[in-house]
């Protein structure tokens, strides 16, 4: 609310100029009247009145009105049109985002991989764009996350879909207690707060996404809708996270993910490839998971990561098509804290692969809980695949001495 001096300025500046937007050399002028050879600071250093270079709103409030002056020299009224549409809270609304947004340690978490790299770059403070690609379920995302809550850096994560365009990102127009207001958009929020944006699953973006490429180029913004020029706050940086390249997913395992713009990758200076955890890291993560649920079973850990283990280097050979990611084995043990049932939790947790899958999935676990080794295992599986391919050479070898 405006005090009564602040009203008395606003209702001469627009019996002297009859309009609502004035510049800084009017409002110098206005201020005269008052003893002031300089503009109003309480109105010049308020963000929320600027609309433009040198250009201000006066702070009008209610509806539209219709102001009336005196012409000079003159004691006729002459009755102006409409100086002001709309109030000054439905112009702008700075920030949707209060409080803290520092995420939080999580206990389970140990780091591998990138992370280092990653942390130098968030710690640095400066704008260095990163891209991050790797199989699903593989720490992506919770890197990016724990990476910031070590630093004590803000984090605002955006989860990108095929229908994400320049309104989600930037902001736009909402209805907010019965009036239509400008609300910012996580991209603008984390620009002008200096936080970290994490563009999560990026490469599921169409071409709209192109509306960030002055903002990967670590400049500023025109939001051309509220006629405001947004400058990035120190410290404010992109980090995306995708499973391709932004090549699209030529063998289909990505539904949905999309061929990025090339000019678009080009503005991300490093790419991570994320791989999975090494067996050593994954069981101090399902070990962790274990005693945040009051829980230990180091043996059944041990069986876990030999069972992913095989079935990784099956998939990377060819062998399969599916793989168990370090988060369905996370997963598998808090299932197993619930149920309290090992085999029901790892079938619970691969009944999202077709039947073949599963039962295969299931019966190599019954051969680890056995106590049988990935060397063992993986031998195993190679001469049942020379065994399947001489019967195969056998029955055509057959097949032509019938002919």
């Amino acid at each position: 609310m405006l005090n009564t001096k602040q009203q008395e300025f606003v209702k001469h500046a627009l019996e002297k100029f009859g309009k609502s937007q004035l510049t800084v050399d009017e409002l110098k002028s206005a201020n005269k009247k008052f003893g002031c050879k300089y503009a109003p600071q309480w109105l010049i250093k308020n963000k929320d009145y600027k609309v433009g270079k040198s250009l201000f709103n006066l702070p009008i409030d209610g509806e539209a009105k219709s102001v009336k002056i005196k012409e000079a020299n003159t004691d006729n009224e002459k009755i102006l049109a409409p100086v002001n549409e709309t109030k000054k809270e439905a112009a702008y609304v700075v920030s949707s985002l209060v409080g803290d947004i520092v995420p939080k340690k999580d206990p389970v978490f140990v780091s591998f991989g990138n992370y280092p790299d990653l942390k130098s770059v968030i710690k640095s403070n400066r704008f260095y764009p990163v891209f991050i690609t790797g199989l699903s379920g593989n720490g992506k995302t919770m890197g990016v996350t724990q990476a910031c809550a070590e630093a004590r850096k803000e984090l605002i994560r955006v989860n990108i879909t095929i229908e994400t365009d320049e309104d989600d990102l930037l902001g736009g127009y909402r209805l907010k207690d019965g009036q239509t207001v400008w609300q910012n958009g996580p991209v603008i929020e984390a620009m002008e707060r200096g936080a970290v944006l994490l563009l999560d699953e990026v490469d599921l973006a169409s071409n709209k996404i192109m509306c960030l490429q002055p903002i990967l180029e670590g400049s500023g913004v025109f939001v051309k809708k509220i006629n405001k020029y947004i400058k990035p706050a120190n410290g404010f940086n992109v980090i995306a996270t995708a499973n391709t390249k932004g090549q699209g997913s030529e063998d289909g395992k990505f539904i949905g993910t999309n061929i990025l713009n090339e000019a678009f990758l080009e503005r991300f200076p490093v790419t991570f490839e994320q791989k999975y955890p090494s067996v050593s890291i994954e069981k101090k993560i399902l070990n962790n998971t274990l005693k945040s649920m009051g829980k230990s079973d180091v043996k059944f850990v041990d069986k876990l990561t030999t069972w992913a283990d095989v079935i990784r280097k099956t998939y990377f050979d060819g062998g399969v098509d599916e793989i168990i990611s370090t988060r369905r084995l996370v997963h598998i043990t808090q299932a197993y804290t619930i149920f309290g049932n090992k085999m029901k939790a790892i079938q619970m947790c691969t009944n999202r692969f077709d039947d073949d899958t599963k039962n295969s999935f299931v019966e190599l676990y019954t051969k680890v809980d056995a106590g049988a080794n990935v060397e063992d295992i993986m031998e195993d599986q190679r001469k049942s695949e020379v065994d399947a391919q001489t019967n195969d050479n056998d029955s055509e070898s057959g097949d032509s001495d019938v002919i």
